[in-house]
C-alpha cells in the first residue's frame, strides 16, 4: 500500500503533464493571435477556400466577409486563395485530379454538373433545404445550381443582360427611346428597324452589337443562348440526352438566320468594331451584362446615365427570356470538415452576407429579400436586371457535357456570323459535336 501510493502519484503527474503538453502544443499550432487584442482566438478548424479572382470590389468584398466570419466563428479559420480567371478552372481540376482539392470553392454554375457528376462536389441539398432559406432564391436560379434533383451550390449574386443604347444617336435619328419597363421589351424585329435607321458605317456609326461580338471563354454561350430561347428554340432535350431536334429545329434555324442577317444581309452589326465603340458614341445599341453598368459609369466620368446612355430590358421575340447564373459556392466531397464548410457558405450566402457583398460590388443579390430592401434594385435601371432575374431568366443546360455545349455554341455563332455559312449545315455540325460529347459522358458513367 505504501509502495503503490508514490507510484500512483507519479503516474498521475505524468498523465497530467502529457495531457497538458498535448493540449498546449495543439493550441499553439492552431491559434490565431490578434495583435490588437489581449485575447487569443482558438482556430480548431482550418479550411481552404478557392475562388476566381474578380474585380477590385469583388475581391475586397470577399476579404471582408472572410474577416467578419472568422470574428463570429473563432473556432474556424479560412485560408482564401484568389486565382486569376484564366487559370482557375485548370488549377482547380488539377488539384481535384491529384486528390488535394480545397475544402470549398467557387464554381461557375453552368459547369456544376461536370463536377457533381465526377463526384468532386458534396451535395448541400440537406443543408440548403433546412437552413438555406431557399424560398428566398428564384426557382430559375436554384434549378441552375442543382443536378439530378439535388442542390450542390449556394449563390451569392445573380446576373442578367440588357439592351444599352446611345441616347444622342436615337434623338438625332428621331427615334423614341426604348421602354424602361422591365415587362415591355422591344422585339428583335423592332431593334432591327431602329438599327437600320441609325446605322451609318461611312460615318463610323454602327447599329448594334447583338451579343457581345465573338469572344472566348463562357461569354459567347452566356450571351448567345438567350437568342435561341427568345425565338422558341432549345439547345438540348428536356432530359439533356440529345441536341437533335432542338439545336437544329425550325426555331433554332430561324434564330441563326436572323442573327446572320444582322451581319450579312442588313449590315447593322459588324464583326470588327473600333475600340470601346459604345463608350465612344459609335454604337447605337449593345447587349451588356448587369455587372457592366457600374463599370461604365466609373470608368467613363463624362458618360452620364439618362443623359448619354440608357438601359432597356433585353429584346424578345416569341419569348421574353434572359440568361442567369454565375459563380456560386460549393464544398469539396473530400473535405474533412463538411459542417464547418457549410457554416462558412451559409454565412456568406445569408441575407446579411449577401447584403454586405452587394453594397461593395453593386451586383444583383441572389436573395429576393436583399434586393427588395435595397432601394437601388427597385429603381431604374437596376430594377430591370432584378425583375428579369425574378420573372424571365433561365439557366444554361445542366449537363456534365456542358463544356462541349458551350464550345459548340461559340463555334456555331462564329460560323454563321463571321463566316456566313449555311445555318442548317452549321447547326448539324454543332448537334453532332454535342451529341458526341453526351455519348462520351454516358459511356464514361457506364464504364
Amino acid at each position: 500500500m505504501k509502495k503503490w501510493l508514490p507510484i500512483s502519484i507519479t503516474a498521475i503527474i505524468l498523465l497530467f503533464f502529457t495531457v497538458y503538453m498535448t493540449f498546449f502544443l495543439n493550441t499553439s499550432s492552431s491559434q490565431h493571435i490578434d495583435r490588437g487584442s489581449k485575447h487569443k482566438v482558438l482556430h480548431q478548424f482550418k479550411l481552404t477556400f478557392w475562388r476566381n479572382s474578380g474585380t477590385q470590389a469583388e475581391n475586397q468584398a470577399y476579404k471582408d466577409l472572410v474577416t467578419s466570419f472568422e470574428v463570429s466563428h473563432p473556432n474556424i479559420s479560412i485560408n482564401m486563395q484568389s486565382i486569376p480567371y484564366s487559370d482557375y478552372e485548370l488549377k482547380l481540376r488539377t488539384q481535384i485530379a491529384a486528390g488535394n482539392p480545397p475544402d470549398m470553392m467557387t464554381i461557375d454554375s453552368p459547369n456544376l454538373a461536370l463536377y457533381a457528376n465526377a463526384g468532386s462536389l458534396l451535395s448541400i441539398d440537406q443543408y440548403m433545404r433546412k437552413e438555406g432559406r431557399i424560398g428566398d432564391i428564384p426557382k430559375a436560379t436554384l434549378d441552375g445550381l442543382s443536378f439530378k434533383g439535388k442542390i450542390y451550390l449556394a449563390p451569392i449574386v445573380e446576373s442578367s443582360i440588357a439592351l444599352y443604347y446611345n441616347i444622342h444617336l436615337f434623338e438625332e435619328a428621331g427615334i423614341p427611346l426604348p421602354p424602361k419597363d422591365p415587362n415591355k421589351p422591344l422585339t428583335w424585329n423592332e431593334v432591327l428597324k431602329i438599327a437600320q435607321k441609325i446605322n451609318n458605317p461611312k460615318k463610323g456609326i454602327y447599329g448594334i452589337d447583338p451579343a457581345q461580338g465573338f469572344g472566348d471563354g463562357e461569354s459567347p454561350a452566356y450571351f448567345k443562348i438567350p437568342f435561341l430561347w427568345q425565338f422558341g428554340a432549345q439547345v438540348l432535350s428536356p432530359d439533356g440526352t440529345t441536341a437533335s431536334g432542338y439545336l437544329d429545329s425550325k426555331e433554332a434555324l430561324e434564330t441563326l438566320q436572323f442573327y446572320q442577317d444582322l451581319y450579312k444581309k442588313y449590315g447593322v452589326a459588324q464583326v470588327d468594331l473600333p475600340p470601346a465603340p459604345f463608350e465612344n458614341g459609335k454604337l447605337a445599341m449593345t447587349v451588356l451584362g448587369s455587372w457592366t453598368l457600374d463599370e461604365i459609369v466609373k470608368n467613363n466620368p463624362n458618360l452620364k446615365l439618362g443623359v448619354d446612355f440608357g438601359v432597356a430590358p433585353l429584346p424578345m421575340e416569341k419569348e421574353q427570356v434572359v440568361s442567369n447564373g454565375g459563380w456560386a459556392l460549393g464544398i469539396s466531397s473530400k473535405t474533412q470538415y463538411p459542417k464547418e464548410a457549410w457554416e462558412f457558405i451559409k454565412y456568406v450566402t445569408s441575407y446579411d452576407g449577401i447584403k454586405k457583398y452587394v453594397k461593395e460590388t453593386g451586383d444583383i443579390p441572389a436573395r429576393s429579400s436583399v434586393a427588395k430592401d435595397m432601394p437601388e434594385f427597385n429603381q431604374y435601371p437596376k430594377n430591370i436586371f432584378f425583375e428579369q432575374v425574378q420573372k424571365y431568366s433561365m439557366h444554361r443546360p445542366v449537363t456534365p457535357a456542358y463544356p462541349v455545349v458551350s464550345n459548340a455554341i461559340k463555334v456555331l455563332f462564329e460560323e454563321v456570323g463571321i463566316g456566313g455559312k449555311d445555318v442548317s449545315s452549321s447547326a448539324e455540325e454543332a448537334v453532332l459535336k454535342i451529341n458526341t460529347g453526351l455519348k462520351q459522358i454516358k459511356n464514361t458513367i457506364n464504364n
